[in-house]
């Protein structure tokens, strides 16, 4: 294990799964308590609309991918709860536009576009020093937003009737929710990529949750069990020359079979 810390890529991929873990593990929960994994799926397929655009202007698509993600999760939250349609055609109308306007931009890039594989499918072996920056400053700006608003954010995930009637502006805290899955979304794509992003951010969270009830403790193993989890993934792939994005989402999903078969033990 020591030997393939030798490299420097191996070094950047390991503080990328850790970093990784830390957005998962507090946004996940969130994501899992008050049951919206299918509107951050929605999130993290329309953040790829923010790589094409980086793409396109010649920016990073990381940092690109930063606004248009929030701008999606606004619009996803805004119109679930404003407009006259049901929640997954909003989300469904709005996840495959993000694809394809990131697509339409992308091929309105002139010249061949290297690595647009692994903002699909992740490719943690390649993140360089300035994405993991930017990693860190997110994971950050993440925990500071958890801290402040840790009243609110267990308000609406548990009662959000409960929390309205009591005068909390529910619709601006769940958007500033969605907000903070925008951003655990784009510290995660260079992970696992766009299509695999949902996996990382429910699959700790889950887990953690079959074992405890309290909402910080719950963050708190969540975050243990994507470090541990997503290292376990990132070495096995090096070890048998996987696709490491692919082999971390088995092993989250392995760790969570297990998970369940250890519930069933102790009942």
């Amino acid at each position: 294990m020591t030997g393939i810390l030798e490299y420097s890529f191996m070094q950047n991929a390991f503080m990328a799964a850790v970093l990784v873990s830390v957005a998962c593990g507090l946004v996940g929960t969130y994501v899992v308590v008050k049951r919206i994994v299918f509107i951050s799926g929605g999130i993290s397929h329309a953040a790829f609309g923010g790589i094409g655009l980086g793409y396109f202007l010649g920016v990073n698509p990381i940092l690109a991918a930063i606004p248009f993600s929030i701008i999606s999760a606004l619009l996803m939250g805004l119109t679930s709860k404003k407009v006259k349609i049901s929640e997954d055609t909003a989300i469904g109308i709005l996840w495959s536009l993000g694809m394809a306007i990131g697509i339409i931009f992308i091929n309105l890039t002139p010249g061949y576009v290297p690595d647009l594989m692994s903002y699909l499918f992740g490719s943690i072996l390649t993140v360089p020093v300035n994405d993991l920056i930017i990693m860190f400053i997110l994971d950050i700006i993440i925990i500071i937003m958890v801290i402040l608003f840790q009243r609110e954010f267990q308000g609406i995930s548990f009662d959000e009737e409960f929390s309205q009637v009591m005068g909390m502006p529910t619709t601006v805290i769940y958007l500033l929710l969605l907000s903070l899955v925008a951003l655990s979304v784009v510290v995660m794509i260079k992970v696992v990529g766009v299509i695999l992003v949902i996996a990382l951010l429910t699959i700790p969270a889950a887990i953690a949750k079959q074992y405890i009830y309290h909402l910080g403790r719950m963050m708190i193993l969540s975050v243990i069990m994507g470090m541990i989890l997503t290292t376990g993934g990132l070495y096995i792939s090096y070890l048998f020359n996987l696709a490491s994005g692919a082999t971390i989402v088995l092993v989250l999903g392995l760790g969570f079979l297990v998970s369940l078969l250890i519930q069933k033990l102790m009942e």
